[in-house]
């Protein structure tokens, strides 16, 4: 005589219509006092039976899945609706649009238990053709965080996404910086245009776009204390951000800048005839709210084109990239522009403006060219020698 199973090893029958075996698990009660039962089924008894033992050894390891048909879609946009809070409208805006256009349509329908390393690598592999490599980081990186987000709430066992290597993508459009004639025109097609004070503090500042766009009037020192000893240069004091909570990109970004005497000239021609009070923004639209971004860069390749270089080739944020530039071609040491900046070091400023920096540092041979000074005959002779070694190498002198 068959034995009745205990309470909780869950059940085994046969389903006449279906011609199946079929595996039943309770695996306890939701948050709302339900039973929760999960149902497998095999064509064998066997079958069933292996399939009850993994639904209640999972059960009991915590792995139980409760959606198994849950898809790497709906993972996504859970994840997107309940797992970034504290983010800014327009990152979430930016993830949705990468997750619909770039995720669903690739593995939206693959259900999430059934995702592998290799569906993985083949997707990854596949956009690595059409997309940056930081935009393949970051497709990575979403869809990494939805799983691992899934995986806290018991829809899947673990996450192989984590697992695969990110390929290299297409590249990136290249920063650049404006040569000093470029930056001469793009001054001079400034004047006259409402965002001239703003291109004027870009380009001899240095300060980030979204630094400039939250500046406020008392933030702004046009006098300074030329009296003092020593003198306190007209300045401009970056304490904040367009950023979530205000907050500047980094501790070392708040900072107080002396401005060159352009920037002086610019900032008091730009207050005439706008609100001054010591809260209100100095770069605002004209209902006193803070610029978009969009309408930035909108009214400054009005500039670009006015100046004579393509519209569509430079950027507002590139105009920090030439005010890096020009301090280096002048001279200036990396660990002084770094500060000027707000980097947190010199590594930081080496690697996003890598090419902007002077790339002879000649410093090294200046100092020992004092230490060590060439003896005048010896400079003669070597002199000589590469005369002679010149002419040796002329064209009249080559064979054939």
């Amino acid at each position: 005589m068959t034995t009745r199973r205990s309470r909780g090893e869950g059940g085994l029958h046969w389903d006449e219509r279906r011609q199946r075996w079929i595996a039943t698990a309770s695996l306890g009660f939701d948050a709302r006092g339900k039973r929760i039962t999960k149902k497998a089924s095999g064509a064998t008894k066997t079958a069933a039976k292996k399939k009850l033992r993994d639904m209640l050894r999972d059960h009991e390891d915590g792995l139980t899945s409760l959606a198994p048909r849950y898809t790497v879609a709906e993972a996504v946009r859970y994840w997107l609706d309940y797992g970034l809070s504290g983010r800014t409208p327009t990152t979430v805006s930016n993830y949705r649009v990468i997750t619909e256009h770039r995720i669903v349509p690739q593995l939206g329908r693959r259900r999430l238990a059934d995702l592998s390393a290799e569906d993985v690598d083949r997707w990854l592999r596949a956009e690595a053709s059409q997309v940056s490599t930081r935009t393949l980081r970051l497709m990575h990186s979403i869809l990494n965080r939805s799983v691992t987000y899934a995986m806290a709430r018991d829809k899947v066992r673990r996450n192989v996404v984590g697992l695969c290597e990110i390929p290299t993508g297409k590249t990136g459009r290249p920063s650049k910086s404006l040569t000093f004639e470029q930056a001469e025109k793009l001054l001079t097609a400034a004047e006259g245009s409402p965002l001239r004070a703003y291109i004027v503090l870009s380009l001899l500042v240095g300060a980030r776009t979204e630094e400039l766009r939250a500046l406020r009037w008392a933030d702004v020192d046009l006098d300074g204390l030329p009296d003092a000893e020593p003198p306190v240069p007209p300045s401009i004091s970056v304490l904040r951000s367009v950023r979530l909570g205000g907050d500047t990109k980094t501790r070392r970004s708040r900072r107080r800048i002396a401005m060159p005497l352009r920037c002086v000239d610019a900032l008091r021609r730009h207050r005439i005839g706008r609100t001054t009070e010591p809260e209100s923004l100095v770069f605002a639209a004209a209902s006193g709210a803070g610029m978009d971004a969009h309408n930035v860069r909108r009214s400054f390749r009005r500039v670009v084109e006015a100046a004579g270089l393509d519209p569509m080739a430079w950027t507002p944020r590139e105009l920090r990239h030439s005010f890096v530039s020009l301090l280096s071609e002048s001279g200036v040491p990396l660990e002084q522009i770094s500060r000027l900046v707000g980097h947190s070091g010199t590594a930081v400023t080496e690697a996003v403006y890598r090419k902007q920096l002077k790339p002879v540092l000649d410093e090294g041979a200046a100092a020992m060219n004092d230490l060590f000074p060439l003896a005048a005959d010896s400079h003669s002779d070597s002199r000589s020698a590469a005369g002679r070694a010149g002419h040796e190498n002329s064209p009249e002198r080559c064979p054939g």
